[in-house]
């Protein structure tokens, strides 16, 4: 799958809790990431980590207004998309 694949099965968001993403808020975010179909990534300039890996995804070193693309290998996974998209909106529910 190429860049371009990404953008038709992807979101944007931005990160707004103030300890960005660490351990915690990854594991909430793993823990949708294992309900999809497919693989489901967090990319951070082009850096992709498995949404699934909470040690991937700390790996991206996302700080406070860090903006990421969350994207899925298949287009029935959009809910996912969309739920792991509330979630960093919301600051993880922190």
């Amino acid at each position: 799958m190429d860049r371009s694949d990404y953008e038709q099965f992807s979101k944007d968001a931005v990160i707004v809790n103030e300890l960005g993403l660490h351990a915690r808020s990854a594991a909430k975010i793993a823990e949708i990431a294992r309900t999809a179909k497919s693989k489901i990534w967090i990319i951070r300039d082009g850096e992709k980590a498995d949404a699934a890996s909470i040690i991937d995804m700390l790996t991206l070193a996302c700080s406070k207004g860090t903006t990421v693309k969350i994207a899925a290998d298949y287009p029935a996974d959009i809910e996912i998309l969309n739920r792991i998209k509330a979630l960093i909106q919301n600051g993880f529910g922190e």
